[in-house]
């Protein structure tokens, strides 16, 4: 089966989509600079249309969730860790300790980190949304400043009165 590519802009980059019509197996987010105008210009494949879609949508805050066919490539592991990131709701992060934990063993928290680092389904499987224990904001292949850009797209801090 013939896999499909688009590029669509968002504000953290480029978002590189691709998939076929058994679901989308890879977003990922690129430098403009990695991208030319004319594959930037192209059609979307309808197969892809529906993720292009949802995705402005999450970007102007007008979906908290994807209703997408995904069809991530993975090991059983990898798969079974993806499914517990789609378990943290909008807004909210959870850490990488209490991942292990929910996937019923606390000793694999480095096996749950290194797959969460290989997510081929950034933004619509959000391991964007687990942090260190310590809070701090650490391990995403996106880089770190995406990561907290994310974050604050999802739960923005509110501004408190001053008097």
């Amino acid at each position: 089966m013939k896999t499909e590519t688009t590029y669509q802009k968002t504000p953290i980059g480029i978002a590189k989509i691709i998939g076929d019509k058994n679901g989308i197996q890879s977003v990922s987010i690129l430098d403009e600079e990695q991208v030319s105008a004319e594959e930037l210009n192209k059609s979307v494949p309808y197969c892809l249309q529906d993720c292009v879609v949802q995705l402005d949508e999450y970007f102007n805050k007008k979906r908290a969730s994807f209703n997408l066919t995904v069809n991530p490539k993975g090991t059983a592991f990898q798969i079974k860790v993806w499914r517990q990131l789609l378990k943290i709701p909008y807004g909210k992060t959870t850490t990488y300790l209490a991942q292990s934990k929910a996937l019923g063993d606390v000793k694999a928290i480095r096996a749950v980190a290194t797959a969460n680092g290989k997510n081929p389904l950034w933004i619509i499987i959000p391991c964007h949304r687990v942090i260190g224990s310590d809070g701090s904001l650490t391990g995403y292949a996106g880089e770190i400043w995406r990561k907290k850009w994310l974050l604050a797209l999802e739960n923005p801090v509110k501004q408190q009165t001053l008097f």
